[in-house]
């Protein structure tokens, strides 16, 4: 077999490949034989109809079957000889097949990157270490007293941290804000709305001018809508809104006692402060570890530069697009907004694709180098744990990674969790305090 090599990029090749006749010859014998082995004719035996016979019955089939053959152990082969591993499906072209001559064909594809690791044993990173103390523990107890607020009406002027039940209907220079922002209906118009009289509440600045007014009072709120404001039609403008507040709401929270704790499931105040304090020491390492993975990831990034397959950069472009479209969805934005965003969305999405296909590429090099691989046990207990999280049926869980391939997607993550574990473990940590 012949191979000649045309580098077309960085990533991209251009093989062209020829396979002997005799080879090609050899091929069809053998493909024959299969088919003869199996055949069921009239008039013989199985596995002994004559050669010419099972031909002469199967041979579009043959002929299939052993062009089917010829390329892809041919294109396999070629692949390896020349040290090469495909990001994605090759594109064939030139195809030259007929039965005892050479079998030709060329085949377009892309190349995962070649590049030399740097050093990545010893990398000098910085642990933010943070004692959990006390007044973590109350500001953890305010977000639960929180879940547990009560409201009362009140007959009395509005207070900071007071709720207020409002109708309002906003303008911008003269123009309704529902011809300007249509889709943000929320924003432009509401009744019966409950907002938290505090700055940042709902649009800045529009609960502040609320204190002091009584239910049946009116008002018009002057805003300036954020540059970054989350509906990008409203961004940067001046708004205007008529406000009639039609209720004052006291906020009324628990008290922490044991009860509390009770409501909770906690046996007693005590018990229940223990618990946070120990959840929140657990989440701070984790967040530590996840820090100092960033950092190691960061720095083989930084010491390794590297051209990527486009294929493999389109494709992941592609679902973080689909990402961020659908968060944005999750936040309100209208479809019309999400368009005139697009080409924002993809640069973002194309950024992040990038540094994402160039992390794989180094985390899975050092995989290779250190014999780092998914055991079967890992990932069973990954699919169990998602399973639990889905709150779906594990033979369901399994049938639909089945379908999507999504056993390799476990076991890439698998890899790449061991492989951050390994640079962890050998990294040069200095412990620092955490910065206020």
């Amino acid at each position: 077999m012949s191979i000649n090599v045309e580098n077309l990029a960085p990533c991209k090749k251009l093989l062209r490949i020829e396979v002997d006749a005799a080879d090609v010859d050899a091929t069809f014998n053998d493909v024959t034989g299969q088919f003869r082995k199996h055949a069921q004719l009239p008039g013989f035996r199985q596995g002994k109809a004559p050669r010419a016979v099972v031909e002469k019955n199967f041979g579009a089939k043959i002929q299939e079957e052993v062009k089917k053959k010829l390329l892809q152990d041919a294109y396999q082969s070629a692949m390896e000889k020349e040290n090469l591993k495909a990001a994605d499906y090759p594109e064939i072209e030139e195809l030259q097949f007929e039965r005892g001559q050479a079998f030709k064909f060329a085949a377009t594809v892309e190349t995962e990157p070649d590049f030399d690791l740097p050093d990545y044993k010893g990398i000098k990173v910085k642990r933010e270490t943070k004692v959990v103390g006390d007044e973590d523990v109350d500001a953890a107890l305010e977000k639960l007293r929180e879940q547990r607020v009560d409201y009362k009406d009140v007959d009395r002027e509005l207070q900071r941290g007071d709720i207020a039940v409002v109708d309002y209907t906003g303008t911008s220079e003269g123009k309704p804000l529902t011809d300007i922002a249509p889709t943000a209906r929320g924003l432009t118009e509401n009744k019966n709305f409950w907002v938290r009289a505090e700055s940042e509440e709902f649009i800045p600045g529009f609960a502040d001018q609320l204190i002091g007014l009584k239910a049946g009072d009116e008002k018009t709120v002057e805003v300036n809508f954020p540059a970054e404001f989350v509906n990008a039609e409203l961004a940067g403008r001046k708004g205007s809104y008529e406000v009639k507040l039609n209720q004052v709401k006291e906020r009324i929270l628990p008290e922490l006692d044991d009860e509390f704790a009770s409501s909770f499931g906690g046996e007693s105040l005590e018990k229940m402060r223990e618990g946070i304090k120990g959840d929140l020491e657990n989440e701070q390492k984790y967040q530590e570890n996840r820090d100092i993975r960033d950092q190691l990831v960061k720095h083989l990034m930084t010491e390794t530069k590297f051209d990527l397959p486009e294929s493999v950069v389109a494709n992941e472009t592609r679902n973080t697009v689909y990402d961020i479209v659908a968060e944005n969805q999750r936040r309100g934005l209208g479809k019309d907004v999400i368009e005139q965003q697009k080409d924002e969305i993809f640069s973002a999405a194309n950024a992040n694709a990038k540094e994402k296909v160039r992390a794989m590429y180094l985390l899975s090099r050092i995989a290779e180098k250190e014999s780092i691989k998914a055991e079967q046990q890992e990932i069973a207990a990954r699919v169990q744990v998602m399973a639990q999280q889905y709150q779906m049926p594990m033979d369901k869980l399994v049938k639909q990674l089945q379908e999507k391939n999504g056993f390799a997607e476990i076991q890439e993550q698998v890899v790449v969790g061991k492989v951050l574990d390994f640079l962890q473990l050998n990294a040069s940590v200095e412990e620092v305090p955490a910065q206020a």
